[in-house]
């Protein structure tokens, strides 16, 4: 009678548990996640063997690194994990509006993030860094560029978990509807990589003033149009007071997208750590 007790005080959210008494999905999800570990370990101590035994033609590190980016990139990141565990807060709460709000400011700072990184590469590559010209841009691009396309299959996800939380309670379709949310998210998304990818070029070259900024937009006018009218629509959208089938049930969803979201920030802690700031200590 105990055991059954303790077992009514477990909250499965709906889903079927295993004998651990940990939900399916989420226990798939750790999973998951400990063998990447032990993917991104393997990564992370390659590059760390080959930075002691370098190449000749292995560029200075120092002269490549713009740590100002870099820090602001790992804010943007941290920031937006905040974000998911609020979104995670919400979902169980059944607050699905906050949910929708949340999961588009993650989206938007996982793009800024990816803008960051496209910048970089494009300047590594400038400066004749590419993953074959030596050892350390092997590692280097092959460690970073894992981890990016981890962040943009977590913005993919991110995308499709805001367009669930509209599926109607009725049968009403909603596959045209879906559709129309992942090509104003694709507009979006390219639009606001590519201004501020322009906008870092703009401040390299100029400083971080307004005249660089304001040059900047004047060159990507219409992007900054598409992009303000892609989040408009998104936000008007995000409105819609029809009864959804997205409720505190579907919290374990969530919980599984944050696993996901936290483990890919922490990822990059390491990776800011032991490839950025060990060459300036």
């Amino acid at each position: 009678m105990s055991t059954h007790a303790a077992s009514d005080a477990i909250d499965h959210h709906t889903d079927h548990t295993t004998t651990t008494g940990i939900p399916n999905k989420k226990l798939f999800m750790w999973a998951f996640l400990a063998s990447d570990c032990m993917f991104f370990g393997t990564l992370i101590s390659t590059h760390l063997i080959y930075r002691l035994h370098q190449t000749p033609n292995s560029p200075d590190p120092k002269k490549l690194f713009s740590m100002d980016l870099t820090l602001f990139a790992t804010f943007v990141l941290l920031i937006s994990s905040l974000f998911v565990a609020l979104a995670v807060n919400a979902s169980q709460k059944g607050s699905v509006k906050s949910v929708r709000s949340l999961l588009l400011g993650t989206i938007v700072f996982g793009l800024t993030f990816l803008s960051c990184q496209v910048f970089e590469y494009g300047n590594f590559l400038a400066e004749g860094l590419t993953p074959s010209s030596s050892m350390f841009g092997t590692t280097f691009f092959t460690l970073t560029g894992t981890h990016g396309c981890h962040v943009a299959i977590g913005v993919l996800w991110l995308t499709l978990m805001y367009i669930r939380t509209f599926k109607p309670a009725d049968e009403r379709p909603w596959v045209l509807r879906s559709l129309g949310h992942l090509v104003v998210f694709a507009a979006v998304a390219v639009a606001s990589v590519t201004i501020v990818v322009s906008a870092a070029h703009a401040v390299e070259e100029h400083g971080f003033t307004a005249g660089a900024l304001a040059h900047a937009g004047q060159h990507n006018l219409v992007l900054i149009a598409v992009a303000l009218v892609g989040y408009a629509i998104l936000y008007c959208l995000g409105r819609t007071r029809k009864a959804v089938d997205f409720s505190q049930a579907n919290a374990i969803d969530i919980e599984s997208l944050g696993l996901y979201w936290h483990f890919i920030d922490i990822v990059w802690i390491v990776i800011f750590t032991v490839v950025y700031l060990l060459e300036f200590l």
